[in-house]
């Protein structure tokens, strides 16, 4: 049997020797689980509340998302941020946008408790259309689109429409060109609708409902005329068109309106800025007077005509003359000049005559004593009606 041999001499050597160790170990934590942090579900559904449905909510869940998340350290702070943002920002449109509908609601709801206060059937309106009467709450028709409740024209009413049309606008809608194109369509209407305009009562206003600029997109295209009696108590209808005229009635009062309307829209720049502007106008009213006096040359000869178609005949010639002097002014103080002329070369009393044979209203209105529409004052035509 063979014997070990002997440790060799020297201390810190024991026997056996140990064994070599391994040159490659694990690294730490092998074998644990490797996956990320959870991520928080208050973050995304802070982001998604807030997006779309209630962002007052995503508000809530954002901050708690964050508060777990700093807690537990969990993934999703950069989206409970943005859901926190996000929601901020979308309550306050939501605000603004109940604020505004919820003013709208208040408002439909102080008109609509009116009902009881205000005689007449409710009616939109868009669906009133010419020789319809209507009343509106507290008489204000310069409300932008009131409640409108139709009546017979035999009760007592606020206004009466002349005129319901689609109608193509002049310019952008609300616009002053715009205004100015729906003014003139309404006015034309109402010497249509009440031709006698010296018959109509002083407190009878023309008003029209144009479309804005929301309604116009939507489709809207309707204008409304409508004579306003909102002062004093009006029963019966002031219609008095050419159905209810003698032809010879209406075809004077027709020519007659048409010279005062033109007389009453002179342009609305100052003459030294516009000169050939004011020169054209002069020439329409030239045209018109021309027109009114075909219309007096075929009833000179009728029985208890004569006498008072002649001597309007006069002055309508005189009146011309002036007027085309006025179209040929080569300056701003000549015009001036010819067209207080013009105006002057008419009188009221020899109107009052004409219409008087005519049968119709001798009663001078007060808005052709008060403002003759000359630039010097002198007596002469002025408006068909007064601008409400």
């Amino acid at each position: 049997m063979s014997t070990p041999p002997s440790p060799p001499p020297g201390p810190g050597h024991s026997w056996p020797p140990p064994a070599p160790q391994s040159v490659w170990a694990p690294p730490p934590g092998y074998g644990q689980s490797q996956s990320q942090p959870e991520l928080n579900g208050f973050a995304l559904a802070s982001l998604l509340v807030g997006l779309l449905c209630l962002p007052p909510l995503g508000i809530v869940f954002g901050v708690v998302a964050l508060v777990q998340i700093t807690k537990k350290g969990q993934r999703g702070k950069a989206l409970a941020i943005v859901g926190l943002v996000l929601s901020v920002v979308m309550t306050g449109v939501l605000a603004v946008t109940v604020d505004r509908v919820g003013g709208a609601v208040r408002d439909r709801l102080d008109a609509m408790s009116e009902l009881s206060d205000v005689e007449g059937d409710l009616t939109d309106l868009d669906d009133l259309r010419a020789g319809d009467c209507f009343n509106v709450p507290d008489g204000d028709l310069l409300a932008e689109r009131p409640l409108t409740y139709k009546v017979d024209c035999a009760q007592a009413h606020h206004g009466e429409v002349t005129a319901s049309k689609a109608t193509d606008l002049t310019g952008v809608p609300e616009s002053d060109e715009a205004d100015r194109a729906s003014e003139e369509a309404c006015w034309k209407a109402q010497d249509e609708y009440a031709m006698d305009t010296w018959a109509l009562p002083a407190y009878a206003d023309m008003f029209y409902f144009a479309p804005s600029r929301q309604s116009w997109r939507q489709g809207d295209r309707r204008l409304l005329c409508v004579i306003g009696t909102t002062e004093e108590e009006q029963r019966g209808s002031l219609r008095r068109d050419a159905r209810m005229l003698k032809p010879e009635q209406a075809a004077f009062l027709r020519a007659a309106n048409a010279v005062e309307f033109l007389v009453g829209r002179a342009p609305e720049e100052e003459i030294e800025d516009a000169l050939p502007e004011h020169q054209a106008w002069a020439r329409e009213v030239y045209a018109a007077l021309g027109e009114e006096a075909k219309v007096l040359e075929a009833d000179k000869a009728r029985p208890g005509l004569e006498k008072a178609v002649q001597a309007q005949l006069k002055e309508i010639g005189a009146a011309r003359a002036a007027w085309q002097r006025t179209s040929q002014a080569k300056t701003a103080a000549d015009f001036d000049k010819q067209w207080g002329r013009a105006l002057g070369a008419m009188s009221l009393d020899t109107e009052k005559a004409l219409r008087g044979a005519y049968g119709l209203s001798t009663e001078v209105p007060e808005w052709l004593e008060d403002s003759s529409g000359s630039p010097e004052g002198e007596p002469g035509r002025g408006p068909s009606a007064q601008a409400a």
